[in-house]
């Protein structure tokens, strides 16, 4: 898409890098909240009241305090109460436990309080405050000295910009054909790790990494990606392919419904929401479902021509024999768009409290895929507060998105977040916001753009890395978002350097024609397959467009069987069929079904030689082909 440098370049370069409104409020709110708790911390020494209170009172300060405060061995409770504290942070921003540091804190002082004996340590008084001042002067220092790189970084940005955007724009490839869409031997190797996943029954998890159902290695962001990556095949290779494609595609939403993939959210509604009795995941907050999984599903809708997921109830979350969610399509997106109108920073949290604006980028492009389906305007409805709360509440000093904030303290915490990952996903809603995010990452990704072996641009990213899909090290899942960044801009260039990257560094296998990382994990994997896959501009496409109504209103192939049969493309001009089919196993005769024929119409197949053949009175036809290697068909009517 062609868009005017000087246009993204003057938003970027105006911007004003302050702290949002509402972020400064939640932030001011905080500091009073705990200046409170230390006044009232203050109160039992200045009273003159017992020496447990004036323990308890110590612990107010800093969790543990009211240990040093006892005195004699409880001091030795303190460190073990800071690491404590720590772990309760961590069950907080992990999964959405608001209620652990509250205890942690509050508890230990009340502990601190009943083990004090008849008198305090009395130089607590004078070390906790200490403490406490030199943690604070350390944090101050080190955001003053954040904040100046950042800055710093902003104006390399400002300079770097204009020339960025004109190059990214003008090496851009032009939007492929869809009459050059096919999927090569390689890319159906690629597949074959979807569909051996996919495919199997609904329920079975063979394939998929257990870790935890709270964070990013949870078993819901590996089908949704699944999910994804077939919806984006189907509207760009196979649109006319139902058979096995679809029953994929449907069997991930369908496993997405089992109360092992959303029973998180039980938890997190009680601990976070401190709401026992309603934990409809459909309801309040959870971006991380309504968001993934509405665009899971449109997407499926979309590009297969299959509305059933509108109809009432028919993506129902069974809790279990007694009590049951009823939704649809409709719900979910009604639920992202309230959510979004509601928040008081507009963009909503995943777990209770954290807001995660990659979460909220996939709500927003849910409700684009929604709109493109229903023809609503829920996107125009939000976008504008949605994309000024980004850039004012969201965005750090140098005008890079950040990835976490704290709904309740307007605190910022470190998670990773990247320019190449947002702006896949504005592609569909803000493109020229879009084009500027990739321009920023494309140019910084050139200073890790190096030679490989064999004389070739490779990216090679420092460290050990670290797959989000299991939480080991690793760069799998780093190198396939690059790349699929690159390829939605049209920069093959780029791509091809990650496409090298991932290839050399995380090993790269092919064992019974299936294509994998062995160094990756599964998300990793299925996020590898889709950026293959991709083209330019193929995830907006699947998103706000979807196969041309010719697509969708002309014959379609069904009956083959995985892996036998594997579809390279599948796609009609209305009356036609164009096929290209490959043997999964070994060359030979393969029975296929073509449906949605015009009832007792004539029909030729050709793949050299002319075959004739009769639709029956439902509009099919069973058929046998050969298959060697790679096999075109091409099926129309007879005259």
């Amino acid at each position: 898409m062609a868009v005017a440098a000087h246009e993204v370049v003057q938003q970027f370069i105006s911007r004003d890098a302050v702290k949002g409104p509402i972020t400064k409020a939640r932030q001011r709110r905080t500091l009073l909240s705990y200046i409170a708790m230390c006044v009232l911390g203050l109160l039992p020494t200045v009273l003159g009241m017992s020496p447990a209170m004036k323990a308890a009172g110590v612990g107010l300060w800093i969790p543990g305090g009211g240990f040093v405060a006892s005195g004699g061995w409880a001091v030795l409770l303190f460190p073990v109460t800071l690491a404590l504290f720590a772990l309760s942070v961590f069950a907080w921003f992990g999964a959405g436990m608001v209620i652990a540091p509250i205890v942690v804190w509050l508890g230990s002082a009340m502990l601190a309080g009943a083990m004090t004996g008849d008198a305090i340590w009395v130089p607590a008084l004078f070390f906790v405050p200490a403490m406490v001042a030199a943690i604070a002067i350390y944090a101050y220092q080190r955001a003053g000295a954040h904040k100046q790189a950042e800055l710093q970084r902003f104006e390399m940005r400002k300079k770097a910009l204009p020339g960025a955007i004109a190059e990214a724009i003008e090496v851009a490839a032009p939007v492929p054909s869809r009459n050059e869409r096919e999927l090569s031997a390689e890319d159906l190797a690629a597949a074959r790790y979807l569909f051996d996943r996919a495919l199997q029954p609904v329920g079975e998890m063979n394939g998929y990494d257990k870790v935890d159902q709270f964070q990013t290695s949870a078993w819901r962001y590996q089908i949704n990606n699944i999910g994804y990556t077939l919806a984006s095949l189907q509207c760009h290779y196979a649109p006319n392919f139902h058979g096995y494609l679809t029953q994929a595609q449907r069997n991930l939403i369908e496993l997405y419904l089992q109360k092992k993939i959303w029973s998180y959210w039980i938890y997190e509604s009680a601990w976070g929401h401190l709401d026992l009795t309603n934990p409809d995941p459909a309801d309040k907050d959870n971006i991380m479902l309504t968001g993934w999984f509405g665009l899971h599903v449109g997407m499926y809708m979309l590009n297969s021509g299959d509305r059933r997921y509108a109809e009432p109830g028919s993506l129902t979350f069974r809790l279990n024999r007694h009590r049951a969610f009823p939704h649809d399509l409709h719900s979910l997106e009604h639920s992202v768009l309230r959510n979004f109108l509601g928040a008081p920073f507009c963009l909503f949290p995943c777990e209770p409290n954290w807001v995660y604006p990659i979460c909220n980028h996939f709500g927003m492009t849910s409700m684009a895929v929604y709109d493109r389906l229903f023809g609503t305007k829920y996107v125009a409805s939000a976008l504008d507060k949605w994309l000024k709360s980004l850039e004012t509440e969201f965005t750090d000093y140098s005008g890079s998105v950040i990835g976490l904030r704290s709904e309740l303290t307007g605190i910022r915490f470190p998670f990773p977040a990247g320019e190449a990952g947002f702006a896949i996903f504005e592609n569909c809603f803000a493109p020229e916001r879009a084009q500027r995010m990739w321009a920023v990452a494309r140019n910084e990704l050139k200073l890790i753009t190096k030679p490989d072996a064999n004389g070739h641009n490779r990216i090679v990213l420092p460290g050990r890395g670290f797959d989000f899909g299991n939480y080991r090290p690793g760069f799998a899942g780093a190198y396939a978002s690059i790349m699929d960044s690159a390829r939605e801009f049209g920069d093959y260039e780029t791509a091809d350097a990650a496409q090298r990257g991932l290839d050399q560094d995380c090993g790269r296998t092919d064992e019974g024609g299936v294509l994998r990382y062995s160094k990756g994990s599964n998300l990793s994997n299925i996020m590898a397959v889709k950026a293959r896959l991709h083209r330019r501009d193929d995830f907006r496409t699947a998103v706000i467009e979807g196969p041309p109504e010719s697509a969708l209103s002309g014959p379609i192939l069904t009956g083959v069987k995985y892996p036998e049969v594997l579809v390279g493309r599948a796609f009609s001009n209305g009356d036609d069929l164009e096929l290209v089919l490959y043997p999964g196993t070994a060359d030979g005769t393969r029975q296929i079904r073509i449906e949605r024929l015009r009832p007792g119409t004539s029909y030729a197949m050709r793949n050299g030689l002319e075959r004739r053949f009769v639709a029956d009175s439902s509009g099919a036809a069973d058929l046998s082909v050969e298959l060697k290697g790679r096999t075109p068909l091409h099926i129309a009517p007879a005259n």
